[in-house]
């Protein structure tokens, strides 16, 4: 895997006519070097790889790196630049939605003479397609993440606050060996369901609320993400309706994804639905995203979203509807794009669930 990174890094030099590039978005350090701190910036050229960060990680990253010549910093953008400076590299690429506006100007001021070049569409999508290994990592995440919702859900009962669920999600995650959990894992129930990001709260659970969950693991780096939508005590024809609605969306969104289709019709497939059924105005945010080291990476499956699907990539199909003041569901499950449309890599049924 790290061959093929370095290999899609090697061509964004050659695309851009670069003699080198600053790598700081640190998902994208580990892709290209294995490196799992927090601090660190790689200075990838033509001929020469070199692995920069401060006393904390010199050690680590010596012993997860290879390929790489370790140096040590202080004054974080003074060195980088001496170093540029060191190698003579005159047209230097960096990743504009990582490189913040001061670091920017202090890079500029040491290296008046190197044109610093952003890379329009940024590093990110050498992580497009996931590898063997990757997918194996993603499939015990929701392994993981899979097994602790239906152990936490049992505790559901009317009168129980949003935020002991999703406390007894991450704990059994954290217990079950995952390295952490992918995100604040979202309890809202009742109208709060209408609320798509809506943070777990002390509201209690009442019968007859919809009840959203969205939770995921990370494994080894690698990220999960799904929701739910469940029902205390009988569901409302209203309710059943609603859910059917954005079973079936996802359902023709799983129907649009092949190999060379363009993102935006995965997309309009799931919307294009809700729309006809006479609730277009309530579903909002993007159909998916892709999942991997990161949480939300490419592609994006949205009305904004650009580029075509293609095998190898791993993302969410998530429709909903969210009604203010009377709630919300949503369902959320993640594919891997095969040779022949895809692999549906969560498991969990999406009937609506009764408790």
């Amino acid at each position: 895997m790290r061959k093929r990174a370095c290999r899609k890094i090697k061509e964004k030099l050659d695309t851009y006519g670069l003699d080198a590039i600053l790598i700081s978005n640190l998902d994208n350090i580990r892709y290209v070097s294995g490196f799992t701190g927090t601090e660190g910036t790689i200075l990838f050229c033509q001929n020469e790889r070199y692995f920069l960060t401060d006393s904390r990680y010199t050690t680590q990253a010596a012993e997860q790196t290879s390929g790489f010549m370790i140096q040590e910093y202080r004054k974080k953008e003074k060195e980088i630049s001496d170093l540029i400076l060191k190698l003579r590299s005159k047209n230097v690429g960096f990743e504009p939605k990582y490189v913040t506006f001061e670091a920017y100007n202090k890079l500029s001021e040491n290296l008046q003479d190197t044109r610093l070049i952003p890379i329009p569409e940024g590093l990110d999508s050498i992580r497009n397609k996931k590898e063997e290994t990757e997918i194996e990592s993603i499939k015990e995440a929701i392994r993981i993440a899979s097994e602790s919702y239906l152990q936490a859900i049992k505790k559901i009962e009317v009168g129980i606050e949003e935020r002991e669920i999703a406390l007894e999600i991450e704990y059994l995650i954290k217990r079950s060996g995952a390295q952490s959990i992918s995100f604040d894992i979202i309890v809202a129930s009742g109208k709060r369901a209408a609320l798509p990001h809506g943070i777990s709260s002390n509201k209690k659970i009442k019968k007859g609320d919809l009840i959203l969950i969205d939770f995921g693991a990370r494994y080894q780096g690698y990220c999960s993400d799904e929701t739910q939508t469940l029902v205390v005590g009988k569901p409302t024809p209203e309710q059943k309706k609603i859910h059917q609605i954005v079973k079936d969306s996802q359902q023709k969104a799983f129907e649009a994804i092949k190999p060379g289709v363009e993102v935006t019709k995965v997309d309009l497939a799931a919307r294009d639905f809700i729309e006809k059924a006479g609730f277009g105005k309530y579903f909002g945010h993007g159909t998916g995203h892709g999942v991997g080291l990161a949480v939300h990476e490419m592609p994006h499956i949205s009305p904004l979203g650009e580029g075509i699907i293609e095998e190898g990539m791993v993302f969410t199909v998530e429709p909903g509807i969210y009604i203010p003041q009377w709630g919300g569901v949503r369902l959320e499950d993640m594919v891997r794009v095969t040779s022949f449309g895809y692999e549906r890599l969560t498991y969990l049924s999406k009937e609506l669930h009764i408790t």
